[in-house]
């Protein structure tokens, strides 16, 4: 087993990444305002706004996380063909970020996350979206952009959110033309394709999804760990993944390669969203997995970049800089 870089140039060597994202991208807006009274028409409170943004949502967040370490993402997606995506092509351009491989569709809506906040506090989410999978000219068509950009890439990235654009054979191609060009991959997974990415070479879901994915219940690793670790015992038999990479909420992250298991516990927090996390999470993750980190420290230093996104209200992405005072001062 191969030992961490030292930090200074692991984080130097990120600047010479290539990282192809292959997903859900969404526009994620904010309204922030005041409530102090409840509506006359129903028992809910009347927001006077103050201000509204969007932000760069789903796979185009982790774009965000991506580029923040220093590394060059590459973005793979389908939108619609509407405002919405108006609207995430012109966060795209405004944020730095390629969009040659985004495809517009007639047939599909931009996905678009609204959210309601006063008083620091999330009032409700409004979200607009399909999760019908791609049809079979879409499909082509996104295959074709991603093996444009694969050459390109040192690693990829499945950003699934169950909307549509990865579905079981793109997945299967998409990680079979990898393969064969010795990119390794790395997974975000959501329920619907979750036992869909076989032969990945990390595989990062949170323990809501593990339970959901193989379909069995057991305990958190704090009061069932037998459980948990013969639910993970499972899932490596169904997809073979090298690296297994539980993200565990409070409880922090667990990893297995081979026969060896890490646990780690979460840095203390202020927690202000945890919205987020995961993206900066998979993001580290993969640019580590792209160097050929140990397993150990990629889980180290990925808990404490999603522990420090979780401070700040929104979704944000990882500041490079304060990552690495703070891996430093943990001695990773």
């Amino acid at each position: 087993m191969s030992a961490p870089t030292p930090l200074l140039e692991l984080f130097a060597q990120f600047n010479n990444l290539h990282v192809l994202i292959v997903g859900d991208v969404m526009v994620d807006a904010y309204v922030w305002g005041r409530a102090s009274r409840l509506s006359p028409e129903a028992p809910v409170p009347v927001v006077n706004v103050d201000r509204t943004e969007n932000r760069l949502g789903g796979a185009a967040n982790v774009a965000l996380n991506v580029q923040a370490l220093g590394a060059t993402p590459l973005l793979c997606s389908v939108v619609g063909d509407d405002q919405g995506g108006d609207q995430l092509l012109h966060l795209l351009h405004a944020n730095h970020l390629p969009a040659d491989g985004i495809l517009r569709s007639a047939h599909r809506p931009t996905t678009f996350k609204q959210r309601i906040l006063a008083h620091g506090q999330q009032l409700v989410r409004i979200d607009s979206e399909v999760e019908t999978d791609l049809n079979a000219e879409e499909t082509a068509q996104l295959l074709a952009a991603y093996d444009d950009l694969l050459p390109r890439a040192d690693v990829v990235i499945f950003e699934d959110y169950d909307k549509g654009v990865l579905c079981e054979s793109i997945i299967t191609e998409c990680i079979a033309r990898a393969r064969n060009l010795g990119v390794p991959t790395v997974v975000d997974p959501k329920k619907k394709n979750f036992l869909a990415y076989r032969h990945c070479t990390l595989f990062k879901p949170n323990l809501k999804e593990l339970r959901e994915g193989i379909k069995a219940e057991f305990g958190s690793p704090d009061t069932d760990r037998a459980g948990f670790e013969a639910a993970v015992a499972r899932l490596q038999r169904k997809l073979e993944p090298d690296t297994v990479l539980v993200t565990l909420s409070e409880h922090g992250v667990f990893a297995q390669q081979d026969e060896q298991k890490i646990y780690l516990p979460a840095h203390l927090r202020t927690i202000s969203d945890v919205s987020g996390a995961g993206d900066t999470v998979i993001s580290i993750a993969a640019l580590c997995v792209a160097l050929r980190q140990p397993a150990a420290f990629t889980a180290a230093l990925a808990n404490l970049g999603g522990g420090l996104v979780c401070e700040q209200v929104g979704v944000v992405p990882i500041e490079k800089k304060r990552l690495l005072e703070e891996a430093e001062a943990a001695r990773l």
